[in-house]
């Protein structure tokens, strides 16, 4: 058993967290999951729980572009302005109060199945393609904990 699969869901996004930290700087990480039969993100991890809790769900809060961009056609997506994050996210104005004014969100893909995405958020102009990049490379390390929040939280509600 590798390293990673002996290490819990939480702990494998912290490592995560920590990994996008030193490689390309950060201020606001969160970790969502696609649940694509209710169209909506999970939150499976955040570095600002206050403001970003753990299993809160944005349904589609996004631009349509975006989810097309990130969950259908499996592309990152990189907001190097405030404009762009205005545009995108209907939460920018928290986004902005946290002093964020960039995005790279890469999507989490597992044999050709979108699992979520990372949303990586730093202060305007901090990111660049050479970031893209990078939080691409490193996008995999989340694909066992989004497996493991997409079983437990995609379940059809039980009838009580």
């Amino acid at each position: 058993m590798s390293r990673t699969e002996q290490l819990s869901a939480l702990e494998q996004l912290e490592q995560l967290e920590h990994e996008i930290r030193s490689s390309v700087g950060v201020r606001l990480f969160t970790v969502l999951a696609w649940l694509p039969a209710r169209r909506v993100l999970h939150r499976a991890h955040s570095s600002h729980p206050d403001q970003y809790p753990v299993g809160g769900e944005k349904s589609v809060e996004v631009a349509a572009g975006w989810l097309e961009r990130c969950i259908e056609r499996q592309l990152p997506y990189l907001g190097a302005d405030r404009a762009c994050v205005r545009e995108v996210f209907a939460d920018h104005r928290t986004i902005e109060a946290l002093g964020c004014g960039a995005v790279v969100n890469a999507p989490v893909v597992d044999g050709g199945r979108t699992l979520g995405v990372l949303s990586v958020l730093d202060a305007e102009g901090h990111y660049d393609q050479a970031a893209v990049q990078r939080v691409c490379a490193l996008a995999h390390r989340a694909v066992p904990a989004l497996h493991a929040c997409i079983d437990r939280t995609d379940r059809p509600a039980t009838a009580v």
